[in-house]
Order: C-alpha cells, then structure tokens, then sequence
C-alpha cells in the first residue's frame, strides 16, 4: 500500500492556551470542517471532553457524492499544549496517522499538521488518490485556514 505525507501550517493570533483549549475539543471540529461533509461527532457527552490518551471518537462524515460513512478515530498520544495525534480505527483509509502541533511564537502560535494516509486497492487507490483524494484533502485544510482565520483573525 503506498502511503501519502501532506502538511499544513497556519500561525494564529493567540495565546497557546486559547489555540489548545480549541483544538483539543473533539467537538471544534466540526466547526472547522466544510459543510457539504456533514461532519457529526457521534460519540456521546464530548460537550466537555479534551484530548486524552486512549480517547475514541465515532462521526459520520459524507466526504464525497454525500455518501455517510461511520468513521472512528483513537487519540493515541497527547503532551498537554504541544501535540496530540489521532489515528483511525475504522472507515474510509487504509491508514491514517494524523499529528497535531502547537507552538508558541512572538506574534501567537504556529500550529503544524502532519498528515500521512493511504487508500489501499493498489492501482484503484493510486488513480483515487491522484484524481480526487488528495485534492479534497487539500480542500479541506483550505478550508480549516479560512475559518481559522475567521475565528481567530489573521497573523
């Protein structure tokens, strides 16, 4: 199975703690995900949760055709204000490791994306990736910037 990188950065004008407390609520996602994928967390009582270790976390999502597909991610490590990293269990990858990064500068924070993924179904997963899925991927995150920056302001 061939495997893909894709990272992301964006630096937002606000404390590290006002940048973790928002993107260590699983909830907050959903804020930051385009519309047209109906992301639902459907895990129950995450009104309050933060990322921990062990943590599981079910949605639906329609990333494509409006299909919904079930989708569940483990938070498998965290380091309070610096990283934390969900990794799929089940749904639309072959593989998916995706790191979260936070990083105080002078004018905010810089936070960084790590992204690696695969698709699996050799040949059919390679012209998918190249056709739609990475671009969608892509999409997405350009999408996240946007709102970010609406949410937060520009650097």
């Amino acid at each position: 199975m061939k495997t893909y990188r894709i990272e992301f950065t964006q630096e937002i004008p606000v404390d590290l703690d006002t940048a973790w407390d928002f993107f260590s609520s699983p909830l907050n996602l959903a804020e930051i995900t385009p519309k047209d994928m109906t992301f639902d967390v459907t895990t129950p009582d995450m009104a309050n949760t933060k990322m921990y270790p062990g943590l599981i976390i079910t949605y639906k999502v329609s990333p494509l055709l409006g299909i919904k597909l079930n989708w569940m991610t483990e938070i498998t490590h965290v380091k309070d204000k610096e990283y934390f990293i969900d990794e799929q269990r089940f749904g639309p990858f072959s593989f998916w490791h995706h790191q979260h990064h936070f990083q105080k500068t002078e004018k905010g924070v810089l936070m960084k994306d790590l992204l690696h993924y695969g698709i699996g179904w050799g040949p059919i997963g390679l012209a998918a990736n190249s056709l739609i899925v990475e671009n969608k991927i892509k999409g997405i995150f350009d999408f996240r910037y946007k709102k970010v920056e609406e949410i937060f302001g520009k650097v």
